[in-house]
């Protein structure tokens, strides 16, 4: 590997970066001692959706807006549904049938999601090291290493995927789920199908919980303080602060705990929150209005929702929330690689919630659609498996067509923490003089553990392909490095 002299501030570029979804890059400024001046995560492609809506008619809405993600579409379906319950005239008033069979469907995505990025995506990370070589840390290995645990792995996927073609009528971009309800119940054939394998199911998510735990317990400190720093926290919480994935208010906390606003309703997020745009991103950088740009912004996703809410409503997770807890001596906890954790407890929640839905007798109702009095405007919010997700219509009341669309995707939401990830585990690792395997694959660790949605379609499995250049005060490569 090459080596240059230290001769003047230089930027390293990572471009692109990859085996997260989507196309992005990394450029890190450095001065004339070596230390991280700044880091920035840019997204580099743009998909336009808040245009492609306009003019459609807002029935239309629940099944355009999913094509954004090919991982997590029942996130927008249900978004989009919900904002245009509101439209309809029936905001947070949909049938106990329509309520619950959005929510096992929500459950079963965020079960799918859930297992599919941390056994195939992060466990090579968790189970080889960082530090182990190139070959070994894939999802090939796992199998090969720990071929049970990789069975089931995909197994639970499946399942989850089950749970969303019973209710949303396919598998990837369903249509069960329209405005003022949805338009099936669940018959008692799919019903039992999906009750034979709950309980195994339900074994095997606390079996990843158990693997994530001693895995991050055996790897220290030093892991739980890997690409660490203090962040506010923004999610859904229902009136009691309890969690819940599909519908509640807002609660932000701060660093130690402390509200900075609570059960926020989705008509008022404007009036708690907006957006910056900077120059060298497609994706926008939102913050808490009253904090301002500097220090408002926030992590959503898993580690924001476990430590921003009470309690959890399902008892092995509860249990396994309150261990988290205790860690940071009831604080929130602020560790990067703590997301894992806290998204392995929300498998083993959502597995508990998808069994109390299949026995409730509600999901064979008859009543599937309501209507009200018709609105101009709707928005609405869901936890997404990466974080709170908003969608935001205007509808013409003449015409039914849309003519305005917000839509702040969990992975704008946790933009600034991943930029903030960057540079810290840039400066811990970073030498100054060259380009290290070491450098690239910590980077890619720190950014895999938001679980980020670049476009919100599709992970990518296998490597991270980068290119890295670290460039000179005059603009000459000084190092050079491909990998994959």
């Amino acid at each position: 590997m090459a080596t240059a002299e230290n001769t003047g501030k230089r930027k390293i570029v990572i471009n692109p970066v990859t085996r997260v979804e989507g196309h992005g890059k990394v450029t890190l400024h450095v001065d004339e001692k070596g230390v991280i001046e700044q880091a920035r995560f840019h997204i580099i492609e743009f998909r336009g959706f808040e245009r492609f809506v306009q003019g459609r008619f807002y029935w239309e809405a629940p099944v355009i807006v999913q094509r954004l993600c090919g991982i997590c579409p029942v996130s927008h379906h249900l978004a989009a549904s919900k904002a245009m319950d509101v439209i309809v005239g029936v905001e947070r008033a949909i049938s106990p049938t329509a309520e619950k069979m959005r929510r096992l469907m929500h459950y079963g995505q965020t079960f799918q999601s859930h297992a599919l990025h941390f056994y195939h995506l992060a466990s090579p990370d968790l189970l080889f090291g960082f530090d182990a070589p190139v070959a070994k840390r894939n999802v090939i290995a796992v199998i090969e290493a720990f071929p049970e645990v990789a069975k089931q792995a995909v197994l639970m996927r499946k399942y989850g995927q089950e749970v969303i073609k019973a209710t949303a009528g396919k598998k990837v971009h369903g249509t069960g789920s329209i405005p003022g309800g949805v338009n099936k119940n669940l018959s008692i054939e799919e019903r039992d199908a999906l009750l034979k394998d709950v309980d195994t199911m339900t074994e095997w998510a606390m079996g990843g919980l158990e693997l994530c735990i001693n895995t991050t317990k055996a790897g220290g400190q030093s892991l739980l303080e890997f690409g660490s720093f203090p962040s506010n926290h923004v999610s859904i919480v229902g009136k009691d602060g309890c969690m819940d994935l599909y519908d509640g208010n807002l609660r932000a906390i701060d660093a130690d705990g402390k509200k900075i606003f609570d059960q926020v309703a989705p008509a008022d997020y404007l009036d708690y929150l907006t957006e910056e745009v900077r120059p060298w991103s497609y994706m926008k950088f939102p913050h808490i209005k009253s904090l301002g740009k500097e220090t408002g912004w926030y992590r959503v996703g898993p580690l924001a929702r476990v430590n921003a809410c009470d309690y959890i409503d399902t008892p092995l997770a509860e249990k396994a929330r309150q261990d988290f807890m205790a860690l940071g001596g009831g604080k929130p906890i602020n560790s990067t690689m703590a997301y894992h954790w806290a998204r392995l407890i929300e498998l083993v929640h959502s597995i508990e919630k998808i069994k109390e839905l299949l026995n409730d007798p509600d999901l064979q109702g008859a009543e599937l659609v309501r209507t009200g009095k018709r609105q101009e405007r709707g928005v609405a919010w869901i936890e997404a498996p990466r974080g709170t997700l908003f969608h935001h219509y205007q509808v013409n009341p003449e015409t039914d067509q849309i003519t305005q669309a917000n839509l702040i995707v969990s992975t704008t939401n946790n933009n600034e923490a991943m930029n903030k990830a960057v540079r810290v585990i840039a400066s811990q690792y970073l030498d100054g003089k060259e380009i290290t395997e070491g450098l690239l694959n910590h980077i890619e660790v720190g950014i895999r553990a938001y679980d980020p949605c670049l476009s919100c379609a599709t992970h990518a499995l296998g490597q991270m392909r980068l290119h890295v250049q670290l460039v000179g005060p005059d603009g000459e490569v000084l190092d050079e490095q491909y990998r994959g």
